[in-house]
């Protein structure tokens, strides 16, 4: 592993008429979060990723809650999609690749990024319930979407097994971070940008 000495962060701010984020982001860092969404699911699995990503991540957001918690979600998606673009750079030296299978008690997911610069989301996870609490089971997929367009992340989500939709949904998430984790690693910064093309 290459020892940095170096820190790639972002700071992203996005303000509609229908949520306003603040989101600063390093993804050199040690686990740090600190996250206010509005949506306490969302909190727990952000922190989750966070952790498990070995990343720091800042995250304010308010949105109409009051409608439900699908914009929040999906522009939390969106912004930090665009903040993990932003702090990589044009991705020289990075291991491009990442994957996991994580288990979660019962539950056992199979997540795998390419930082490809082509945002694609294929989600293969059955949900056993449409809610976990409040939080509408739903919103994961539009989160992972809106994060690998705006990343320009290839990621593949695929569910193995699992019947508790609290665990699965824990296991894509801290799978997420982990895969994420790898894929952003400076393997060798020598090798410049990891394509045949030269530009990711």
């Amino acid at each position: 592993m290459i020892e940095k000495n170096f820190s790639r962060k972002s700071n992203v701010q996005r303000v509609t008429g229908e949520t306003d984020i603040q989101l600063k982001l390093c993804v050199d860092g040690n686990g740090s979060a600190v996250i206010n969404t509005g949506v306490p699911f969302m909190n727990h699995m952000l922190t989750l990723f966070t952790r498990h990503g070995g990343f720091n991540l800042e995250l304010h957001a308010t949105g109409d809650i009051d409608v439900d918690a699908h914009h929040t979600v999906e522009d939390v998606g969106i912004c930090l999609g665009q903040a993990v673009r932003e702090a990589l750079g044009d991705k020289s030296g990075i291991g491009r690749y990442g994957h996991v299978i994580l288990p979660m008690d019962e539950s056992l997911v199979l997540v795998a990024v390419d930082i490809s610069g082509r945002g694609y989301l294929a989600f293969e996870v059955p949900m056993p319930t449409a809610k976990v609490g409040a939080f509408d089971t739903e919103l994961v997929e539009e989160f992972m979407r809106a994060l690998a367009v705006n990343a320009g992340l290839t990621l593949h989500v695929k569910l193995l097994a699992g019947s508790n939709t609290h665990h699965i949904i824990e296991a894509v998430f801290k799978g997420l971070g982990r895969a994420l984790h790898s894929a952003v690693e400076i393997i060798d910064p020598s090798r410049g940008v990891p394509s045949t093309k030269g530009v990711l």
